[in-house]
């Protein structure tokens, strides 16, 4: 047996193991624009699973600003930013970003987890001691595994026990959360974080992924509607792909923390620039976010729209302990994976994607809908999908 075989055959067991547990997971074809309607290997859907929650990744505003850079400067950067893949759109965007955040500069990075891992690996010894949030997102997770530093899981969203693990830390101590955690779509206690923080001499740093165009006045953040500065917050990381319809990703602080990435950040220094095409469009729909609140208004009314039918119809929203969310994220936790894959496929049938959310990537048992709302959607659409919802799990509750 060749040693593709023997490997074959290893991956192919666990992959059955995966599908006996309902756990196998399996790429959906897209077809045309990847918006709130969108066409699911041939088949028309309102989506109801994606982040883009200002409808921006179909705008054609976004697109004709890429297009115009495409047609100036090409396709790729060609080379990592220290080299010659710097272009005058990344510092553009750059400069954008830091206005708009009230920071005193940015760096744009290639993707959030490059974001991630490039930033605390640069920043945490391995002396140090990080105390991060047991529901973080994976790419926090892996880059504080990168650092070798001792680290802390600290109960979620928890402010006594980070405060706890942070007096107790045997090394300078730091703090990582996400801003809004992207299963649950609750809020990290910034202001007593940053409060612990201050009295401890623990810097914290915030991934906002899901906080950033979505949350705070204007959409400038989780810091922002915590009332909170980039002086009390001094790593702040964000992404460019959701609620700004774009890719890539940038960390917000002082220039003194951005001069050091620019050092010390592998995933920045050894990496392609990302291209110039994708810095126009992000930097066209940061500035439709600031000239155009009607976007953040429909998606506010839109979560209080489906909240509201939801209570109206008995739908249990929000994780298995504490309340609802009030963000575009609102989780439906069924808890069996084989029932949440079932549901999701009745859903579809009836012409509403929204993908069922399995261990490893939520806790064994809280299986769920991920339901994720987008200023794009229409009132009728949220009115279909909440009745089909309701005609799901009676259906389901019936056969049980």
């Amino acid at each position: 047996m060749t040693a593709s075989a023997v490997l074959d055959e290893r991956l192919r067991a666990e992959i059955q193991a995966l599908e006996a547990r309902a756990l196998r997971r399996q790429r959906r074809v897209i077809a045309g624009s990847h918006g709130a309607r969108i066409n699911v290997e041939g088949r028309q859907c309102i989506n109801f699973c994606a982040n883009d929650y200002l409808g921006l990744a179909a705008d054609p505003r976004v697109a004709e600003a890429a297009q115009r850079v495409l047609r100036d400067s090409g396709t790729g950067s060609g080379a990592a930013a220290l080299v010659s893949g710097y272009n005058h759109e990344h510092r553009a965007l750059e400069e954008a970003l830091a206005e708009f955040l009230g920071a005193e500069a940015t760096l744009l990075f290639s993707s959030g987890w490059a974001a991630n891992l490039g930033a605390l690996r640069a920043l945490v010894p391995p002396d140090a001691h990080l105390c991060a949030d047991a529901l973080n997102h994976a790419s926090l997770i892996d880059g504080v595994r990168l650092t070798k530093a001792a680290y802390t899981r600290v109960a979620h969203a928890d402010a006594a026990a980070f405060e706890s693990a942070v007096g107790e830390a045997a090394g300078a101590a730091w703090m990582v959360t996400d801003g809004v955690f992207s299963m649950d779509g609750d809020h990290a206690p910034l202001p007593s974080l940053a409060a612990i923080g201050a009295r401890q001499g623990a810097p914290l740093y915030v991934d906002d992924a899901h906080g950033f165009g979505v949350c705070g006045p204007g959409g400038r953040g989780s810091l922002a509607a915590a009332g909170l500065s980039h002086a009390e917050v001094p790593v702040y990381v964000a992404t460019l792909g959701k609620a700004l319809g774009a890719s890539g990703a940038f960390v917000a602080g002082s220039r003194t923390l951005i001069d050091y990435l620019v050092q010390k950040a592998r995933t920045w220094v050894f990496s392609t620039a990302p291209p110039p095409a994708m810095a126009a469009a992000a930097r066209a729909a940061l500035a439709i976010l600031r000239a155009e609140p009607e976007h953040l208004q429909r998606l506010h009314a839109n979560i209080a729209q489906f909240r509201r039918g939801a209570a109206e119809r008995g739908i249990p929203l929000g994780p298995p302990e504490g309340e609802a969310s009030d963000h575009a994220i609102q989780p439906l936790v069924i808890g069996d994976a084989a029932r949440t894959m079932a549901a999701s496929a009745a859903l579809f049938e009836r012409g509403y994607w929204v993908a069922g959310i399995r261990p490893p990537t939520v806790p064994e048992g809280t299986s769920r809908l991920r339901i994720t709302l987008s200023a794009a959607h229409q009132p009728a659409e949220i009115q279909g999908l909440l009745d089909a919802l309701h005609e799901v799990l009676m259906q389901q509750a019936v056969a049980a």
